[in-house]
């Protein structure tokens, strides 16, 4: 008799037969391929400059064109998925790993220690984000760096709080009374029995907030705060373009599709994901 099929085999047979979700996926495969394969993928230098080719017309050699300084746009796209996805992985880590550390301890101990935690995280969520990101970049000045720290930062308390709730519920479920009867201590109660059976929403906030980030790096590059020219991050490369919005239009429109189509997908698969982590539903 054939067993059960795995979890993950349910979760990605639920988000196949959700046209929306599957196509979400793709778009993110499609985005990660782009960033690993870069240089592999550009036809061109991203960063050399041809002044006799500056706006040059879509051809054979230059498949989007060329932008001002005569630099290959479909280069300078593919290597700007590298950069945008880098901020993406390292600024979302670094809410990802603070944001649920302070929410197991919050929603496991409460008392002062809850209360004190989320006061910090109310009043961080008081700032808009953009704001707050944008406060912390200008103090530490505009590099990739500093951009992943900044965007890092202000992502911790969404992790926090949404941690915070799935641990007041789980820790409430029999078998964490149980274990914490027979002598389990307090970290490996957490590890081991609470955040397994918290981590559904966290994924969910992972992947959404993989959009928000790759919009908050864009807005950033291109109030000039962000990854500095002339490296091919999205944000900068719309940032330079809008001088010429009417003479070159294609020279903004590529990046600004990009990070559309990016940020769609992220959005896709991150409501596929919530459907299909629902444990409300059968097969």
């Amino acid at each position: 008799m054939a067993g059960k099929p795995s979890s993950l085999r349910l979760i990605f047979g639920r988000i196949r037969r959700n046209p929306i979700a599957f196509l979400g996926l793709l778009i993110i495969l499609g985005y990660v391929g782009m960033a690993l394969f870069a240089p592999v993928l550009a036809p061109h230098d991203p960063i050399r400059q041809d002044l006799d080719k500056s706006f040059a017309p879509i051809s054979a050699e230059h498949p989007l064109g060329c932008d001002e300084f005569g630099r290959d746009i479909l280069s300078r796209i593919l290597f700007g998925a590298r950069i945008s996805l880098t901020i993406q992985v390292f600024s979302v880590g670094i809410a990802l790993f603070v944001g649920v550390f302070l929410g197991a301890i919050s929603g496991f101990f409460g008392g002062w220690i809850d209360e004190g935690i989320m006061r910090i995280m109310d009043i961080l969520l008081a700032f808009p984000g953009i704001l707050l990101a944008l406060a912390i970049v200008a103090m530490l000045g505009p590099d990739l760096h500093n951009l992943i720290i900044a965007i890092g930062i202000y992502s911790i308390p969404q992790f926090a709080r949404i941690t915070r709730g799935s641990v007041l519920t789980v820790k409430q479920n029999e078998y964490v009374t149980a274990a914490r009867a027979i002598g389990e201590t307090k970290p490996s109660v957490i590890l081991r029995y609470v955040l397994p059976n918290a981590i559904s929403p966290i994924i969910i906030q992972t992947t959404l907030r993989m959009a928000t980030v790759l919009l908050t790096a864009a807005g950033l590059g291109f109030l000039g705060l962000g990854v500095q020219p002339p490296q091919p991050e999205w944000g900068t490369m719309l940032s330079t373009a809008r001088m010429y919005l009417r003479s070159a239009p294609m020279v903004a429109f590529f990046p600004g599709v990009s990070i559309m189509i990016v940020v769609l997908g992220f959005n896709f698969f991150g409501d596929g994901l919530q459907d299909a982590l629902n444990p409300k539903l059968k097969d």
